[in-house]
């Protein structure tokens, strides 16, 4: 049987680095461990040998997606602490001609509760602390002053992130604040246990804690105590058997009423609660009673509630782009976008290692806005920044009209194409090999971003000899990674169009007929997709693709994605 980790194992780099050093006593040559003594070594089994392969595998695999200064993060585990509860207060009231008051210890505040939230600003988890105190509640004072509450904690994550509370079996996950209090009872006996736990509980009036502990009202105290700590017990313990479960795939709109009262808090929209602060504690007027009218003694405030919560971001775009490496899906998307999309592009595999989101603008006549109206070229990125670099120190861009200038002229002419009809967003997915629903290179972390797209398109190499080989290993890693996820594909995008010899009449006639072959295999066996020949370099036969995606957006709109809860190791085989 798998270790648990192997099934889960850590986005949270810290985490994984722990781990690893835990594990790195393994030597290959002799499979022992140790701490170098040979009578003390002991034998490393299949399940620790198989986490330490699998935790360097992992951290090869954040470091690869690292390169460049890319700092896109799609999965992390975080570690929440909601406030500690304020103490409460052992006061008596003076003033003057009265010595002797009543008790006026205030009760302590409460601590600050944890929400996340999701925010349309951010694009990547690596933004988000490892670890998330919350605020902790003021501590009571005299004259029946109680302590301020803790202020709540926000966490804000990207829109499309699905939340998921780790369950107590998961090696990843932290102790709770009730198994942290049980580490301290470790190795104590019975009354060293009493002692640790009256000292965690109460607050004593100075020099009164043994006068306390024999009077009748501090033993009922005690087991009214006892009661709550049975109660929050039984409350974590339902918790555990339904861990939380989120999928914050858009942003709540509070709307405050237009005949709402003035002076009044209105509602904060903080988001969804994750982890609650713990409760205050009494001050001595709480213990007041018929037989014990001056309470020496105090509660304290309780622990929050400790929480360890995988986030897992899937890049909500409309259509998301899939295709093999080097297959031009970057510039595809450049293309759509009219340039303002800066993917890298590059003559190399796997290029892309991060998805990336871009925006397509359609006016009233189906062209595409946002860009220079020019024709435009997308050509390798070093090329293009060379070149720009080239007239840049020429002075060949002093007098060249900016984009807002073209789009004002074009307007004048043609006032249809200066107004903007519909947009959707188009993701820009990784490259996708053969064995990548087995996590080979890198491939759960590329087919996370594409599960929550509300629609596919396949782009296929069309100078190769077979692009419909591509489509039938596209097509079967999306099975194989989620049964029904290769339904959302709507049509296959022809790239590389270009690269025929136009004036090449065999060439031609070879490529109708390749084409021809792709329509088919489409119709018979990816259930009749659309199938577009295009030059993503030469931004050529857009106007149907995009007309296409539009209508794909439109049905998918109309039925919203299902959320899906699936979670899979990002661990790579490489």
């Amino acid at each position: 049987m798998p270790h648990p980790a192997l099934i889960h194992l850590f986005g949270c780099r810290a985490s994984a680095s722990r781990l690893f050093r835990r594990y790195t006593t393994f030597h290959s040559d002799d499979a022992f461990a140790g701490n170098g003594d040979p009578t003390e070594r002991r034998l490393i089994s299949e399940d620790e040998k198989a986490l330490q392969d699998a935790l360097h595998r992992q951290r090869k695999t954040e470091w690869k997606r690292r390169q460049g200064g890319q700092t896109f993060l799609d999965h992390v585990v975080i570690h929440v602490r909601g406030g500690r509860g304020g103490d409460g207060c052992v006061a008596f009231h003076r003033e003057k001609f009265q010595q002797y008051g009543p008790p006026a210890g205030g009760n302590g505040g409460r601590g600050g509760d944890i929400y996340i939230k999701p925010s349309s600003h951010l694009t990547t988890l690596s933004s988000v602390p490892r670890r998330v105190v919350g605020n902790p509640g003021g501590t009571g004072s005299g004259t029946w002053q109680n302590g301020r509450n803790g202020e709540p904690t926000v966490i804000e994550v990207p829109v499309g992130t699905v939340v998921r509370e780790l369950a107590p079996e998961d090696p990843s996950r932290a102790p709770d604040e009730w198994e942290a209090h049980e580490k301290e009872y470790e190795g104590l006996d019975d009354e060293e246990r009493r002692a640790r736990w009256r000292a965690r509980r109460f607050v004593h009036f100075p020099d009164s804690a043994g006068d306390n502990e024999g009077r009748s009202a501090f033993r009922e105290a005690i087991w009214d105590l006892i009661k709550v700590d049975r109660e929050l017990r039984a409350q974590r313990r339902e918790r555990n058997a339904a861990p939380l479960t989120l999928d914050l795939d858009h942003v709540e709109d509070v709307t405050i009423p237009v005949d709402a009262p003035l002076g009044r808090p209105h509602t904060q929209n903080l988001g969804r609660l994750v982890a609650s602060g713990g409760e205050g504690g009494y001050g001595n007027p709480r213990f007041v009673g018929p037989e014990n009218r001056s309470p020496k003694f105090a509660t304290r405030g309780y622990d929050g509630e400790r929480v360890s919560l995988a986030l897992e971001l899937k890049i909500l775009a409309d259509i998301g782009l899939v295709g093999m490496p080097n297959a031009g899906k970057s510039t595809l998307l450049r293309a759509l976008t009219a340039g303002r999309a800066k993917s890298e592009i590059a003559s190399y595999a796997f290029t892309t290692l991060n998805p990336f989101v871009g925006v397509v603008r359609v006016g009233l006549d189906g062209s595409i806005m946002g860009g220079t109206l020019q024709e435009l070229v997308h050509d390798d990125t070093v090329m293009e920044k060379q070149r720009h670099r080239e007239l840049l120190e020429s002075g060949a861009l002093a007098h060249a009209p900016t984009r807002n200038q073209e789009l004002n002229a074009a307007a004048e002419e043609a006032p249809e194409t200066a107004l903007e009809a519909f947009r959707f967003t188009v993701a820009d997915n990784p490259g996708l090999i053969a064995k990548a629903s087995e996590n080979v290179g890198l491939g759960h972390s590329f087919l996370r971003s594409m599960e929550r797209s509300s629609a596919l398109v396949y782009v296929v190499d069309f100078s190769g000899p077979a692009p419909w080989d591509q489509l039938t290993v596209l097509r079967d890693e999306l099975e194989k990674y989620k049964p029904g996820m290769s339904k959302r594909a709507r049509m296959v995008i022809a790239n590389k169009a270009d690269t025929i010899d136009s004036e090449d009449v065999g060439a031609v006639v070879q490529a109708k007929g390749k084409l021809s072959a792709l329509e088919e295999f489409a119709r018979a066996k990816m259930d009749g997709l659309d199938v577009v020949a295009i030059s993503g370099k030469y931004s050529q036969n857009l106007r149907k693709v995009v007309r296409l995606m539009r209508g794909y957006v439109e049905d998918a709109r109309r039925e919203p994605l299902q959320p899906t809860y699936a979670y899979t190791s990002s661990t790579s085989n490489l």
